[in-house]
């Protein structure tokens, strides 16, 4: 098959109408399973937030799949490994080690200690209040951050399918992503999220499966001769098969390459959404078969995700998946369309649309708990707010939180969705890794301590990200007309992670010791044991 000819094609999107009818279809098959998930969650918090950690591992390692592999992982990844190469296939590598990371250090300490949020067990041994609130604030900020990747990522997608690029028709799109977000987690709660979650993780990583054969199949042969034609048909050669391509032009990139390592690795550990995936499970032992399905299922995507990319590559072409609507998030769609057809793009646009819905709806359900349980609850009504209130509040959140994702979704059409995300794992890395760290490991750890470390962490990195040229001073930036980026990198990890590892040691030095030596001794024991986490997800 000639690629360079395939590159040249139009690639046609087909029938809008038909790409709207099977969008539509995803859409109702998904909210029939929240709506049934529905009969069976009550007014409780321990069904809107863990659904009463009623799920098996099977069931929740694939809901962790479906909630990390985002539209970033899919149509993010894709494109960069397709138009940057071996550089793009960074992605792909700290996505993945990042998972491991977080599930080897933090996960199971993390729920044999938290009841329904992160903050449950920042504050466990520490003043409840103001760290409650501090891990609050981080935690909506960063749920905040991943959002607008979502967003941008779901107009790029329906752009693409009706062929517009920009204005009030993208506008619409991701307006309706967040009416819909709103609903899932409104009526379905964590029980009909951790549903939707497992459908879109199956049909993901299915679908992908899908289109890696079919590239094989297109190439008439395997992986070397798939990157024998990534590399002839691409602008820049061998290169994609080398470091360097887009990191390698000079130290400040190079130190780029660094940061955004720094960010992929150790942002998982920080992600609120996904930590609290945890606390659905019933039993320290189920959530040690959650690990292990989680990391099969996504080691087996991140793997496809380098056939995809190069796939792409070899035969839509760099130049073509950049100048089609949704520019660089375009690529696997593309590639979709050219391997399977028109209603195969279709089928894999609406499992990639169910995909952003399913992340969403995580997010918006871990920010509203945050609200609701820590500063509703614990802060403002000094934890005698019913869980019927905490939901009601939840509620609420969810749809202000939906409305703050949308426009901050639309500002950020057109960026590379896993840069986005890389940013929120960036602050996720700097602001609540080193405080879960210290809270869990480390015996004098204390409230100013973590104080330091939340607010230090998460201001260093929103302040650099500002002042970066993520932010201005290049046509790609968010604020292309504009300049006043004084920070060089565009992701801020390489200062802000170690900063808010150091400030957490400021602070505890500084700080007063807090008096409770029988609640450290408790949480240690707890944490490393899972002796009493059972108790308290019953209660």
């Amino acid at each position: 098959m000639n690629t360079a000819f395939l590159a040249q094609e139009a690639v046609e999107t087909g029938n809008p109408i038909l790409n709207i009818s099977i969008f539509i279809a995803f859409i109702v098959i998904t909210l029939t399973v929240v709506v049934r998930a529905t009969r069976q969650t009550s007014q409780k918090g321990t069904d809107f937030y863990t659904g009463g950690a009623s799920f098996n591992g099977t069931q929740n390692g694939l809901a962790i799949a479906g909630d990390y592999l985002s539209a970033a992982a899919f149509l993010g990844v894709t494109g960069a490994i397709a138009v940057q190469g071996y550089d793009g296939f960074l992605y792909s590598v700290g996505f993945l080690i990042a998972l491991l990371v977080a599930l080897v250090l933090v996960a199971e300490p993390l729920r044999n200690t938290g009841r329904f949020t992160m903050a449950d067990v920042l504050s466990f041994r520490l003043n409840q209040k103001p760290v409650r609130t501090a891990a609050a604030i981080s935690t909506l900020t960063i749920s905040l951050f991943y959002l607008i990747a979502q967003m941008a990522g779901a107009g790029g997608l329906v752009a693409l399918l009706l062929g517009i690029d920009g204005g009030m028709a993208q506008y619409t799109v991701v307006a309706i992503v967040g009416a819909l977000m709103i609903i899932y987690v409104l009526v379905g709660g964590m029980k009909g999220t951790t549903y939707v979650q497992m459908i879109k993780a199956v049909l993901l990583v299915g679908g992908s499966i899908i289109i890696a054969g079919l590239t094989f199949w297109a190439l008439k042969g395997g992986f070397n001769e798939l990157l024998g034609a990534a590399v002839a048909n691409h602008p820049d050669g061998e290169a994609i098969l080398k470091p360097g391509l887009k990191y390698g032009g000079d130290v400040l990139t190079q130190l780029d390459f660094v940061s955004l390592g720094l960010a992929l690795v150790f942002g998982t550990a920080g992600l609120p959404h996904v930590l609290m995936r945890f606390y659905t499970v019933p039993t320290a032992r189920e959530a040690r078969r959650s690990v292990t399905w989680t990391i099969g299922i996504v080691a087996l995507f991140f793997l496809l995700t380098v056939i995809m990319g190069y796939g792409a590559a070899a035969l839509v072409g760099k130049d073509q998946i950049l100048s089609a609507p949704g520019g660089v998030n375009s690529a696997v769609l593309l590639l979709a369309a050219e391997v399977g057809g028109t209603i195969f793009m279709a089928v894999i646009s609406a499992i990639a649309f169910a995909t952003i819905l399913a992340v969403v709806a995580g997010l918006a359900i871990t920010a509203s708990a945050s609200v609701a349980h820590d500063i509703y609850n614990n802060v403002m009504r000094n934890g005698e707010a019913t869980e019927e209130e905490q939901v009601r509040v939840s509620r609420a959140t969810v749809v202000i939180i939906g409305i703050l994702a949308i426009i901050l979704g639309i500002g950020a059409l057109g960026q590379n969705i896993a840069f986005l995300v890389a940013l929120a794992f960036g602050i996720a890395a700097a602001a609540n890794l080193p405080t879960i760290i210290y809270s869990l490991y480390w015996r004098k750890f204390n409230t100013t301590g973590a104080l330091f470390s939340i607010y230090g962490g998460l201001l260093t990195s929103i302040i650099l990200i500002i002042f970066s040229p993520a932010v201005s001073g290049t046509e790609t930036s968010l604020i292309s007309g504009a300049d006043f980026a004084f920070f060089p990198l565009e992701n801020p990890s390489i200062i802000a992670i170690p900063a808010g590892f150091l400030l957490g040691i400021i602070g505890t030095l500084v700080g007063k010791p807090d008096n409770l030596p029988g609640k450290r001794a408790e949480m240690e024991v707890r944490s490393m044991t899972g002796i009493g986490a059972e108790a308290a997800v019953e209660h």
